[in-house]
């Protein structure tokens, strides 16, 4: 399975305009080759060298398995298109975009893909990014990474 972005490369830098400096839109992901299967994504953004430990930033799940991209600014809160978004380490069920401490150095972002073989996670209206990672992980068939850079 593949994640990509047309807004960067692998190991890129993630442009302003998706960060909390920016715009604060989630940028466009496209995916590929899914495992035979695959009844639903997760789609997990996370940055593992916050100071305080890893911080989430989004996660849409109950994706369907026919879905092969998520749309610039797909994470809105209150979009509207059905995607069901987890609350965020910001505490809010959206996208919150890579937000480093100033003068902390670059930090890796990661954009996570997961295949699972359910159609539905079961998890509460308010779940968290926590909540939603550890229940895909029950169903978890396969799993792809995209990670890109921002610092401040």
């Amino acid at each position: 399975m593949r994640l990509s972005s047309s807004a960067f490369s692998e190991g890129g830098v993630i442009p302003r305009r998706f960060t909390c400096d920016g715009e604060n839109l989630s940028p466009p992901l496209y995916w590929s080759e899914a495992p035979p299967g695959t009844r639903s994504f997760v789609l997990l953004c996370d940055d593992p060298d916050a100071p305080a430990g890893v911080w989430r930033h989004w996660a849409v799940y109950d994706i369907p398995a026919d879905r092969t991209d998520l749309a610039e600014g797909a994470g809105r809160r209150g979009d509207g298109k059905g995607l069901r978004q987890a609350v965020n380490d910001f505490g809010e069920a959206a996208y919150g975009g890579p937000c480093p401490p100033h003068g902390h150095g670059r930090h890796h972002y990661r954009f996570r893909l997961l295949a699972l073989s359910i159609d539905r996670l079961v998890v509460s209206a308010r779940a968290s990014c926590v909540d939603v990672e550890r229940q895909a992980h029950k169903n978890l068939i396969a799993e792809a990474v995209l990670v890109a850079t921002y610092q401040r």
